[in-house]
């Protein structure tokens, strides 16, 4: 089926979603009211100036992944790849997630993001009991990254599973909540008493928090580590994240606990411990004194943990920590992390997960990659002169 070149329409999605290509093979414009022919659904063959001009191009339907797109659609046979994401028990649709604490409980982000199209939503951590968090000033701006004490603020998992999770539930993607305690059994009581919840499609285990009493005590000892996530795997049936801190000495030796105990994967990097002064009236910034830094400034620390956990272990890794543009989700995908999850960037731009989804299939494109999977832990390490390059992996096939 053969369109002129400026009039080029594809679909997007099982929505019935339809996207208008401009002269320049951008989305000019989009449609959720037209539907395919049963016939077209297969396979179009579009005639419009990508690549070669005049060049049949095979588009498979199948995902809403150019909506919005600024970025021009790659040349080449095929360019919608597979971004599915299998993280141990868990299956996701893509691999962009929002990190928790930094999206609310989503219903904030719903007039600006299309929550639908998110890979997940890991929401504000829940204790079993409600928290008033730390004092003020609970979070400072510094140079390329944000320093937050918030001290897991939260109304407790009764309200969370009345008030909040019904409407996460209603919002259309993965919910993955995020769980924390001030000691063992309260991740075992938290987790068996989410098990069998309709909704809820995994945990993640916040044993790296350092903005609270114990917070990464758990998180960094790895027998420590071990033993949370064995007795939350025992209590409930849900996948398992475990949410590692990088403020220890051997992030891989934790990493080899939570895999032992478990886990299904591990999300990686909580924030790094910092603090600001104001050293005009000789005093901490944040009331708590020490904080959590994230944003730019601790990519290359996130990396780093991702790489080492990726030789050390053999479960899927979530990567966090500085995730700004698509070529920040690319260094983590081809480090070894098979999803990421946007942060701070939120803040700063509310729909940056949005921009990142749009502007993967071309990176990907670039790569000549059919799927996400097939550049997951594709990292080549110098080696020595007359070898050839050695994957970064030692535990992963590639």
């Amino acid at each position: 089926m053969a369109h002129p070149a400026h009039q080029s329409l594809f679909p997007l999605g099982i929505d019935g979603t339809i996207a208008k290509l401009d002269t320049t093979g951008r989305v000019a414009r989009t449609t959720s009211q037209g539907h395919l022919p049963a016939a077209d659904r297969e396979e179009w063959r579009v005639q419009a100036s990508l690549g070669a001009p005049g060049k049949p191009i095979t588009l498979h339907p199948g995902a809403a992944l150019f909506v919005g797109s600024s970025m021009p659609l790659p040349a080449g046979p095929s360019f919608l790849p597979d971004l599915t994401v299998t993280l141990g028990r868990l299956r996701l649709p893509n691999p962009i997630l929002v990190a928790s604490g930094t999206f609310g409980y989503g219903r904030e982000m719903a007039g600006l993001v299309d929550l639908r199209r998110l890979g997940g939503i890991v929401p504000k951590t829940i204790t079993p009991l409600p928290r008033k968090g730390n004092v003020p000033w609970r979070t400072v701006e510094t140079a390329s990254g944000l320093l937050n004490s918030i001290g897991l603020d939260n109304d407790g998992v009764d309200a969370f599973l009345e008030k909040q999770l019904p409407w996460l539930v209603g919002c259309g993607a993965a919910v993955i909540v995020s769980i924390a305690g001030a000691a063992f059994d309260d991740f075992v009581a938290l987790a068996a008493r989410l098990d069998g919840v309709p909704g809820i499609a995994a945990l993640e285990l916040n044993i790296s928090c350092p903005n609270v009493s114990h917070g990464i005590d758990m998180g960094s000892d790895p027998e420590i580590c071990r033993r949370v996530v064995a007795g939350v795997r025992k209590a409930t049936s849900l996948p398992v994240l475990a949410k590692l801190t990088p403020n220890v000495t051997d992030i891989a030796a934790v990493a080899r606990g939570a895999s032992d105990g478990g886990a299904d994967a591990v999300t990686v990097i909580n924030t790094c411990q910092g603090m600001a002064v104001d050293w005009r009236r000789r005093r901490p910034l944040l009331g708590n004194v020490i904080g959590g830094l994230s944003g730019p400034a601790i990519k290359p620390i996130a990396l780093r943990c991702v790489h080492q956990i990726r030789r050390a272990v053999d479960i899927p890794i979530v990567g966090v920590g500085g995730i700004m543009t698509i070529d920040d989700c690319m260094e983590f995908f081809v480090t070894g992390a098979s999803a990421v999850q946007v942060g701070t960037a939120s803040f700063a731009e509310p729909v940056a997960s949005m921009r990142l989804l749009d502007e993967l299939p071309a990176a990907l494109a670039a790569l000549d990659a059919p799927s996400l999977a097939a550049i997951v832990g594709s990292l080549q390490l110098p080696a020595p002169t007359g070898s050839p390059p050695s994957p970064a992996s030692s535990v992963h096939a590639t």
